[in-house]
């Protein structure tokens, strides 16, 4: 008996229904994030001003494209363009309209405030709605790879060799220039352009020189302050910075590779939830010093956390004591060992009445871990972070950041954290997967 197969035509024109929404489902991701964005403050919004009189795309659509596309792993300006096209869902989102990657990528860089301020009100919604309970959060880093390459990062000598070598060039040039004028020959059209490029070079050059010697300054009071140890020995080629994004580092990541980039940091909720309650970027490569700034960075309208969990990177007496003071909460953060810590610290600093004072910190530190509370609370820690930070990498793709300088990429990370927040409170309210 013959099988009846379904027609395929693709040459008859087809009839959109009246309605788009009816071809979104009622639990699509985009109906959540149009919502969330509707409730929340827009003030903040700086819209890309073109100066021509024409109509402006609304915040609200712009920003709920950015959310809806880093929440569906689509990060590029000109994919986040295309998807609104292809996409049934984004094109009901923004209403049939299509930004070029111009305008995307013009506002994202613009709108950092105002991916704080819906960062914070995704945030008030969970909790409204039950799902989010200040309580114990869970702390952690990851390092993510810049808009920069690896080979793009010289050395403080290699820098000053290169700007030598640009300032004889440009000399040479404005030599001949000057031999051009005073001669009958007409001066080459090429010259002032090589100058100009020159010129870039070389300013771009000096803006790197200025952060590393910046970079040197910090590391050596952080030295006379005992709280690192001078291990040039140790790097041949001694402090470097990339001409491409000076402000990135070059940091050993997991698995023993290293990654020209930053230090993301966040704050999980550890009652359940797993949504993300802070999210900012570190030029440090560990995170020794980083527990303070992270609990800074859960917005005031959560409230306080009552326990603080992080791992032996975040050993540091110093921003434990700032944590607990500060917040009343309690940090569970295991010791590292005595050698490593004094290491990490100087030998100047363990040298002197510090020591017991840390040591002490320490032994109180390991009671708090080994009680029954501590050990049932620190337990969390270890199915809290890691799953946070594997659907970031591995569900939504975002491994690296697509634009440069600190700022810049602590926006991003805000970006999809709200994202990955939405992507969450979706699924748990309105089924959407």
């Amino acid at each position: 008996m013959a099988s009846r197969q379904v027609n395929i035509d693709r040459e008859t024109p087809m009839l959109l229904p009246p309605d788009l929404r009816e071809w979104v489902a009622d639990n699509e991701l985009a109906r959540f994030v149009i919502e969330a964005v509707e409730l929340s403050d827009l003030s903040a919004a700086q819209l890309n001003l073109r100066g021509t009189g024409s109509e402006q795309y609304p915040p609200g659509m712009m920003l709920g494209l950015l959310i809806y596309c880093y929440a569906t792993g689509l990060f590029s300006s000109r994919r986040i363009e295309r998807a609104t096209y292809d996409s049934v869902a984004v094109r009901y989102l923004c209403g049939n309209e299509h930004p070029d990657h111009d305008t995307i990528a013009s506002f994202r860089r613009r709108n950092a405030a105002l991916v704080r301020a819906v960062f914070v009100r995704v945030l008030e919604l969970a909790r409204e709605v039950g799902l989010l309970r200040m309580g114990t959060v869970s702390i952690d880093g990851t390092k993510l790879a810049g808009s920069a390459s690896k080979r793009a990062t010289v050395s403080a000598r290699e820098l000053e060799a290169r700007l030598g070598a640009l300032g004889k060039q440009v000399d040479q040039r404005l030599g001949e220039a000057e031999a051009a004028d005073q001669g009958e020959q007409e001066d080459p059209g090429a010259l002032p352009a090589e100058l100009s490029d020159r010129a870039t070079r070389r300013a771009k050059l000096l803006a790197a020189q200025q952060v590393l010697h910046a970079r040197e300054q910090a590391r050596a009071e952080r030295i006379k302050a005992g709280e690192q140890q001078d291990s040039r020995k140790a790097n041949s080629r001694g402090p470097q910075v990339n001409l491409n994004d000076p402000e990135s580092g070059l940091m050993a990541a997991s698995g023993g590779h290293f990654v020209q980039g930053y230090n993301a940091q966040a704050v999980v909720d550890a009652e359940g939830s797993r949504l993300i309650l802070g999210a900012r970027v570190s030029q440090e490569s560990n995170d020794r010093r980083e527990l303070a700034a992270d609990v800074e960075a859960i917005p005031p309208e959560l409230g306080q956390p009552t326990a603080v969990l992080a791992d032996s990177g975040y050993d540091h007496s110093g921003q434990i004591e700032a944590v607990q003071a500060r917040t009343g909460a309690l940090v569970y953060c295991p010791p590292q060992a005595s050698r490593q810590a004094a290491k990490a610290a100087g030998a100047k600093h363990w040298r002197n009445a510090a020591r017991r004072k840390v040591n002490e910190a320490r032994a109180l530190m390991r009671a708090r871990l080994e009680s029954a509370q501590g050990r049932s609370l620190y337990a969390r820690r270890q199915v809290v972070s890691e799953p946070v930070f594997a659907a970031l990498k591995n569900v939504l793709g975002f491994r690296r950041f697509n634009m440069r300088g600190l700022k810049k990429a602590e926006l991003e990370w805000q970006l999809v954290s709200l994202a990955y927040n939405c992507r969450i409170l979706s699924s748990k309210i309105m089924g959407h997967k």
